[in-house]
């Protein structure tokens, strides 16, 4: 039997750290290895949630850098690398080098089964490996599989085969729904989307199941495994999950999503960070590079080293410009506009009201 390597990326984030912990209680029988791709430039806070999470995981998570042999920071080489051409939500040089390619290195051939945490009210996929030798598996979500696993699975080629698999590896009890769905092609009137929903409404289980039978006939990395425990997974998390695991944990929720109050004309507002990664990240809303000057005066002062050279982080405006007075106060005034409209939100988390801003970015940074 080939053995299959299980790893789940930290990124510094709320979703991944809450992954590894849920992994850990429910699925302690799975041997993962915990990694964490450096660039040096994170917020303090995400140093502190990887050395508690460490603690409670009792397990060590590995470092990977991308570029060994230099005492720079790693950003700056690349940076350097790059002409001092700044990243951008076009040219995400900074990710592609400093996190997929180190996490591919570290792979290398071995099956393996990467877990993701996008979690159950996202929509998203986030970044799936092009190495046929990577599969990544969403734990949180309703649908653990890739898109490109359901695509492959439910092609109307495979009816047949689905409906022999039905047939043998079910209980009588789930068998003639899942069937009845199986045997439905799919059409411009039924939709791979509406089947999949159809599919994992009469039982997620089920469905799991069914797909790794099929997948036993491929060459992706599960079907070197005799059995896999989150087939009878049925859990669906979400955002305020995730709170609760990282709180409940005792390994907290870092400070950077906490808010913080600010005032604008006799208004309070409230501004946090809605991700992890970079302090200098070029997906952070113009909000966010308000909180990063008014906290952490010392990291926008360089953020704003890195556009001397003439690039900037943002495509609209420079640094030095949005700490202007006058804009400074129109950025909090359309923060409370947002807030406003958020109202019905109790969560202490300016991620709450951020929420768009999630589904923006690299799932390698941010998860």
């Amino acid at each position: 039997m080939i053995e299959v390597k299980h790893v789940l990326g930290i990124s510094g984030g709320k979703d991944s750290a809450a992954l590894a912990i849920y992994l850990k209680n429910k699925y302690p029988q799975l041997a993962i290895d915990y990694y964490y791709c450096e660039t040096d430039k994170e917020l303090d806070e995400t140093y502190t949630l990887i050395n508690n999470l460490e603690s409670y995981l009792g397990k060590k998570i590995k470092t990977l850098k991308a570029a060994t042999a230099t005492h720079e920071a790693q950003f700056d080489h690349f940076l350097k690398l790059y002409g001092g051409y700044l990243p951008s939500s076009n040219a995400r040089w900074c990710t592609r080098k400093m996190k997929l390619e180190p996490f591919e290195s570290f792979v290398g051939s071995a099956p393996t089964l990467s877990y993701v945490g996008i979690r159950g009210d996202e929509d998203r996929e986030g970044y799936v490996s092009h190495k046929e030798n990577i599969q990544s598996i969403f734990p949180f979500r309703k649908n653990i599989w890739s898109e490109e696993i359901i695509t492959r699975t439910l092609t109307n080629k495979n009816i047949s085969l689905l409906e022999d698999i039905c047939l043998t590896v079910l209980p009588s009890r789930q068998k003639d729904g899942l069937i009845r769905v199986i045997k439905e092609p799919l059409s411009f009137q039924y939709d791979q989307l509406r089947k999949l929903a159809d599919l994992l409404t009469i039982s997620i289980a089920g469905f799991n199941k069914i797909v790794f039978e099929f997948l036993k006939t491929t060459e992706y990395p599960i079907s070197h495994l005799e059995d896999y425990p989150l087939l009878e997974n049925e859990d669906v998390l979400v955002r305020s999950d995730i709170f609760k695991i990282l709180e409940e944990s005792g390994v907290g929720v870092p400070e950077y999503y906490n808010k913080i109050e600010f005032e604008v004309d006799g208004k309070k507002g409230y501004y946090s960070r809605s991700r992890s990664g970079c302090f200098f990240c070029f997906f952070q809303q113009k909000i966010e590079w308000i909180w990063l000057y008014e906290t952490h005066r010392n990291l926008f002062e360089k953020a704003i080293e890195y556009e001397k050279e003439g690039y900037t982080w943002m495509q609209d405006e420079r640094l030095e410009d949005i700490i202007k007075p006058e804009r400074i106060k129109q950025i909090k005034e359309d923060q409370l506009k947002k807030a406003a409209k958020n109202s019905n939100l109790k969560s202490p988390y300016l991620v709450d009201i951020l929420q768009e801003a999630e589904g923006e970015g690299c799932a390698a940074c941010f998860i």
